[in-house]
């Protein structure tokens, strides 16, 4: 995969390749934006690049790129690709074996991903590191919430701002490159500018086509029936995604019915109370109730 492959966010593609061209790559980066824009997929092709031994073409087939492509290249690591939490233990081994010599190419490279995921001591034991890094290694870390990384480790790292993808762009790259079609206007705008949201989105279509229906319901059905026909919400895999999905339906209403701003606020405290592990029942039964009573009040 080239930068070419990946859509969005040109300006920091646009930057890493001229730090490849002018061969001045530092020791560590710290790429933030929201989750599923590609900071990962930017990340690995950057690694790609540091690591070649033929000028860093986009189709490459030496020693160094043939390994990577291969998922078995010795001086590179991926941590925690699938974003669990980062224990400290995983970052002690880091640091025991950071300053062993690159095997094949002239650098090493260390990502780490969902870096907010990380406990305090754990980036505290990744800081010396930071500080005093071997001349051959660079480190790329990766977060959607820079708030929860250390003052310390930030400035130690060179950041780079990573944008949510234009929806035109993304729904061109949906239906062209990846072959989907009817997608609706507020699906797209539930995807927040983000594939990988928009992904796991699409897998649920029929879902929140029927959620369209629900919260078309609410002005149309008695509470019983709406309560029945709710239990499709009822999904705790899901539920932020289906209550963000929520929130797009009742903005889109806005400007027939104000009485629809009152609806979002009645969602946004669903979310607030689920993230504080309120009783999961109870927090939708009292959403759907008041946004009933809101819609039908005379």
């Amino acid at each position: 995969m080239s930068f070419l492959n990946i859509i969005g966010n040109s300006d920091a593609k646009d930057y890493l390749n001229k730090c490849i061209e002018n061969k001045h790559i530092l020791h560590s980066y710290l790429f933030v934006g929201a989750e599923g824009i590609g900071k990962l997929l930017v990340a690995k092709e950057f690694a790609r690049k540091i690591l070649c031994l033929e000028d860093s073409k986009d189709e490459c087939t030496c020693k160094s790129c043939t390994c990577f492509n291969g998922k078995n290249h010795p001086d590179f690591y991926l941590i925690n690709e699938d974003g669990e939490n980062i224990k400290i233990d995983v970052i002690r081994k880091i640091t025991s074996k950071v300053i062993e010599k690159p095997i094949i190419s002239k650098r090493k490279v260390y990502i780490i991903n969902d870096f907010e995921k990380m406990t305090k001591e754990a980036q505290n034991c990744l800081l010396k590191t930071l500080e005093e890094p071997p001349e051959f290694v660079t480190i790329i870390i990766i977060s959607s919430n820079e708030n929860a990384i250390l003052n310390t480790i930030k400035s130690r790292c060179m950041t780079i701002k990573f944008k949510n993808i234009d929806n035109d762009l993304l729904y061109d790259y949906l239906i062209n490159d990846l072959g989907y079609d009817n997608i609706s206007e507020i699906l797209l705008k539930s995807f927040g500018g983000s594939i990988g949201k928009a992904l796991r989105l699409i897998e649920g279509k029929e879902k929140y086509n029927q959620i369209d229906i629900l919260v078309d319901n609410f002005t149309k059905k008695d509470l019983i029936e709406v309560i029945q026909n709710s239990m499709i919400i009822y999904d705790k895999e899901n539920i932020f995604n289906i209550l963000d999905y929520m929130i797009v339906c009742f903005y889109s209403n806005y400007t027939e019915n104000n009485k629809y701003l009152n609806c979002i606020e009645y969602v946004n405290k669903c979310i607030n109370r689920l993230k504080v592990n309120s009783n999961f029942d109870m927090c939708l039964d009292s959403m759907i109730i008041n946004i009933w009573n809101e819609l039908n009040r005379k």
